[in-house]
């Protein structure tokens, strides 16, 4: 792993349940998980050779810090790049040739809960793709994707996702506490009813999440006027299309 900032960090917890053998080269980094093996830069791995090398720094350290890595790529071996931005070209050119796989996990990979995309680019065979789901899925939920666009959109889905949904976890805390509770009781109503709501969401997908709403609405009732509130003009369906339109075109700029 070349770099192992705090997504590098959150996958590398999950992926120490398999079977390889982990090893981190970044010269910032002073303390590796256990088991886990440290070095401060490439000339300690002179000579060895790795099936994976994980492209985990910086997109615009790519071109400037990976070619010295493409000749410790073992036969058979490939790339694995979470370098938000970084185009499969990009990585595959810095790297020499180097099959490579780019994936798009998001922030809930520090507790096993992450939803990533998983996009293999030219030359990269089977065995190589089902090792970098294998590893995907130890950090969460994985889906495999059939270009980079289709990553794009995993990424302002799902990549950005979590950023969207703490804002309207904090707006709607706010707004309890505009009603009268205090911070704590606050977070705990809106926090305890968005994990249920969502855990039961997830639990009953036979239904679809129309019929799940539809399901605690009483006509005349107070869930009605609040939804009636919160997108009876449609402005919310709106805003979240809005949102994830910009989230992608800003991604697209970005590769």
């Amino acid at each position: 792993m070349v770099g192992c900032g705090k997504m590098g960090g959150a996958l590398l917890s999950n992926w120490r349940a398999g079977s390889e053998s982990f090893t981190i080269v970044d010269p910032n980094l002073t303390e590796a998980p256990d088991g886990v093996r440290l070095v401060s830069d490439r000339d300690a791995v002179k000579g060895e050779a790795f099936d994976v090398v994980v492209v985990a720094i910086k997109p615009q350290m790519i071109a400037d810090v990976m070619p010295a890595y493409a000749d410790i790529v073992s036969d058979g071996g490939y790339a694995l790049s979470i370098a938000a931005g970084a185009s499969l070209e990009r990585i595959g050119t810095a790297m020499k040739g180097t099959p490579v796989i780019r994936v798009m996990p998001n922030l809930p990979a520090a507790i096993g809960k992450a939803t990533s995309g998983v996009c293999p680019g030219a030359g990269v065979n089977e065995d190589q793709q089902s090792h970098a789901m294998d590893l995907m899925q130890r950090a969460g939920t994985a889906v495999l994707v059939d270009s980079e666009d289709e990553l794009d959109r995993v990424t302002a889905v799902a990549g950005s996702g979590p950023g969207y949904v703490f804002e309207i976890a904090r707006a709607y805390v706010e707004a309890a506490k505009a009603l009268g509770f205090d911070d704590k009781d606050a977070r705990t109503l809106v926090l305890g009813t968005l994990e249920g709501t969502i855990a039961m969401a997830i639990q009953q997908s036979d239904n679809t999440l129309e019929d799940l709403r539809n399901s605690v609405t009483s006509k005349g009732g107070t869930t009605a006027a609040g939804l009636g509130a919160l997108n009876g003009d449609e402005s919310l369906s709106k805003l979240l299309r809005e949102t994830l339109q910009a989230a992608y075109d800003r991604a697209v700029d970005l590769r």
